[in-house]
């Protein structure tokens, strides 16, 4: 069964055409930079914590990067070596954080999934496709859905509240709990941000709230943009071109 997920969705919303580009006819914009290791082997090490697995964090994260950092380099791809080296000891004050502001944020919790897969049927031709970082439980009963974000010092307003970043745990809601049964009045989203250059706070977890007309707002996106795939209607978002990858190449010019 076809599917599409919350990021082909979001590159459709950036530029029909950029869609194209990038998942119909197989184009990479964007493989990766020093960043993105940073953002994999941070994740990594906190679905071992939400897991209370038993592992050393620090050799963990140190050789986990050192492996990203690699993979880049046997594709090819540039990134900044002084700054990666610099992430590292940002990486190391870090970690330490992450388990309490769990345990602060969500007292007594238990773990019902981390990296849940969720495919759930859209219509008959296509499924809603993502993986959810975690999933908690609280002792009121409620579900609580986590997606871990890297970042360097936090997100001002514009930012928390822009609904292409919001969608994602909406839609995230909507589809677990129509895979689950669950009453959505039960189940609360949350980012958790992971802040490689805060002073103080480097872990901060905040609620989205998502309501029936979020959720309205996000599902009719999703089918607008479904349809328009379907139909093969590849229109260029000309309000985003000095912003794209592609912009005056010969894919686009």
């Amino acid at each position: 069964m076809p599917h599409i997920s919350y990021s082909e969705l979001k590159n459709w919303e950036f530029c029909p055409f950029y869609h194209k580009l990038t998942y119909i006819d197989g184009l990479k914009a964007f493989r990766g930079n020093e960043y993105t290791a940073f953002g994999s082997v941070i994740h990594d090490i906190c679905e071992k914590k939400l897991l209370k697995e038993d592992f050393n964090p620090r050799q963990t994260f140190v050789e986990g990067f050192q492996k990203e950092l690699k993979a880049l380099e046997d594709d090819k791809v540039e990134f900044d070596l002084e700054r990666a080296m610099q992430m590292v000891p940002q990486g190391l004050e870090l970690l330490p954080e992450i388990e309490p502001a769990l345990e602060e944020y969500f007292p007594h919790y238990e773990i019902v999934s981390s990296e849940e897969e969720l495919r759930v049927p859209i219509n008959e031709h296509i499924d809603f496709k993502g993986f959810i970082d975690a999933v908690v439980r609280t002792p009121d009963g409620k579900y609580h859905i986590v997606d871990w974000k890297t970042t360097s010092w936090g997100w001002d307003s514009r930012r928390r509240s822009d609904p292409m970043v919001t969608y994602q745990l909406t839609l995230y809601k909507y589809f677990f709990c129509e895979k689950h049964g669950i009453d959505p009045a039960n189940v609360e989203t949350h980012f958790a941000l992971l802040k490689r250059t805060a002073d103080k706070n480097k872990v901060e977890f905040f609620r989205i709230t998502s309501g029936a007309k979020k959720t309205e707002n996000a599902l009719k996106l999703l089918h607008m943009a479904l349809y328009n795939i379907g139909n093969q209607r590849y229109l260029k978002k000309r309000s985003n071109c000095l912003k794209c990858a592609f912009n005056m190449t010969k894919e686009c010019p």
